[in-house]
């Protein structure tokens, strides 16, 4: 079939990204072209083997060009959409893909206007340290997996670009927290999210939020905690997950990690372990014949496969992996999440 002619609007990091997944994909994808306002960026996108439309009018008045990746700041997600949507493209959006659920549904209302495919980046989805973690819960490794913890830290603050700067869409929770957010919400896609509780920090940035904590509460009790950090010099575990019959961990996104199960559940007692202030019965670690570690299980990925998909969708009417439906519901649980930590209040809703 005839390859999908593609052109990247925002030449910056993830556009530069975008680009060289594109370039591996020429059975399917004519990666045709590039527009930045940047003239440094529109060189860059020379010397990598892109032909820059010179500017972003003429990439709407291209009539050969069906599909479009837009990953400029976040506030310009939404009017670049609607437009290439009304010019007869097909828009690929970067997250957070956009700032407000009211701005989403007016996009997915052009998308539906134009009778265009428009879906959102979610690249994450295709982190293999997230896909460990699923299949340890999807198979019930643990028995009954009641809590998970997802987090990411740094200690550089914001970026000092427009991610710090609120009136570009800037922030922690729209930049990081809408990854593991999404990614919570495909751990147990059929399952309603029944309450949001949010605390955000404002350490190194007034502005906007240089980190979050957010706890989900799922309709059968699972619990999941999204955590995001800018000022963190020691690390915490990438995951956590804690079942009835184990716990698992994994360290990093090079998968270091392991599962530890109990082996015999009739041995019980431990021996008492002395504090510097008493003993401690109950928190003393099992003994090691009644425990058993194992690996974490093999999962691999292929984050091309986001474009493989719609290029199906665009060419065999295939049903896209990022519906309107899971980025609306992300949206609603990140709107959510702002509102409980305005009012410190556990947010109430069916998401």
């Amino acid at each position: 079939m005839k390859r999908i002619k593609t052109a990247i609007v925002g030449y910056g990091g993830m556009g530069q990204w975008h680009g060289e997944k594109l370039l591996t994909l020429d059975d399917k994808i004519e990666a045709a072209g590039t527009y930045d306002i940047l003239e440094t960026r529109q060189d860059a996108a020379k010397k990598a083997g892109f032909t820059p439309y010179p500017s972003f009018e003429a990439v709407l008045a291209d009539p050969e060009l069906e599909l479009v990746t837009i990953a400029t700041p976040n506030d310009l997600h939404k009017p670049l959409a609607i437009e290439l949507m009304a010019a007869g493209k097909n828009v690929i959006s970067e997250k957070p893909v956009t700032l407000c659920l009211a701005d989403l549904d007016e996009m997915i209302g052009a998308a539906e206007k134009y009778g265009k495919l428009f879906t959102v980046h979610q690249n994450r989805r295709w982190d293999e340290d997230f896909l460990v973690c699923k299949k340890i819960i999807d198979d019930d490794m643990l028995g009954n997996a009641f809590r998970i913890e997802s987090r990411v830290q740094g200690s550089r603050g914001i970026p000092g670009d427009w991610r710090n700067k609120k009136e570009f869409g800037g922030g922690m929770v729209l930049d990081w927290g809408v990854h593991l957010l999404d990614q919570m919400v495909m751990l147990k896609p059929d399952k309603a999210i029944t309450s949001v509780y949010a605390e955000l920090t404002y350490i190194t940035n007034e502005g906007v939020d240089d980190g979050c904590f957010i706890t989900l509460t799922f309709e059968d009790g699972f619990k999941a905690l999204v955590e995001v950090g800018t000022s963190n010099f020691i690390r915490l575990p990438r995951w956590y997950v804690t079942g009835e019959n184990g716990s698992a961990i994994v360290e990093n996104w090079n998968l270091d990690g392991k599962i530890t199960m109990v082996s015999d559940w009739e041995k019980r007692d431990a021996v008492p372990v002395a504090t510097a202030a008493g003993l401690t019965k109950t928190m003393a670690p099992r003994t090691a014949e009644t425990i058993k570690e194992y690996p974490l299980p093999k999962v691999e990925s292929d984050v091309r496969d986001f474009y493989r998909n719609v290029y199906d969708v665009i060419r065999n009417g295939a049903q896209p992996l990022i519906t309107h439906r899971q980025v609306r519901r992300v949206m609603k649980i990140m709107e959510a999440a702002f509102k409980s930590s305005e009012t410190n209040s556990v947010v109430e809703e069916i998401i």
